[in-house]
């Protein structure tokens, strides 16, 4: 279950410095955060959403965390930069959730590591967030 707020280090940075996000909408397959503070002319957002399709064994989930920003491009007009995971996952044939972690873990380490790290580099030099930033091969 998320907290109500994202305000105790749940988010941080490049530099690692927390981003505190506070509750801002809710329906029942949906949570839409905004940053504390946000200026209304730049919302910056997190969101966290599910779908399910199909049924019994052939039932499958959705799961969205999707984080959007509006910043000042060089142009002086607002962009907008946006990031999200998606899982796709076969949740009506899984006994248990140990390979829907593998998985996510696989995605986690390769965006957050060089392959021989022990801690997430939260700077965005592991080896699938350059290639994500810098649009390499």
């Amino acid at each position: 279950m998320l907290p109500a707020n994202l305000t105790t280090n749940e988010v941080k940075d490049s530099s690692g410095t927390e981003v505190e996000f506070l509750r801002m909408s809710v329906s029942e397959r949906k949570v839409i955060f905004a940053k504390n503070g946000e200026a209304p002319n730049a919302p910056y957002r997190l969101t966290v959403s599910h779908s399910e399709t199909g049924s019994g064994v052939d039932l499958r989930r959705r799961s969205l965390i999707r984080v959007d920003k509006t910043v000042t491009g060089s142009d002086n007009l607002p962009r907008t930069i946006s990031f999200y995971a998606v899982g796709d996952l076969p949740t009506g044939d899984l006994a248990t959730a140990a390979e829907m972690k593998n998985v996510l873990a696989n995605l986690i380490s390769f965006l957050a590591s060089t392959g021989g790290d022990t801690t997430v580099k939260f700077d965005c030099t592991g080896n699938g967030a350059d290639a994500m930033i810098n649009g390499t091969i």
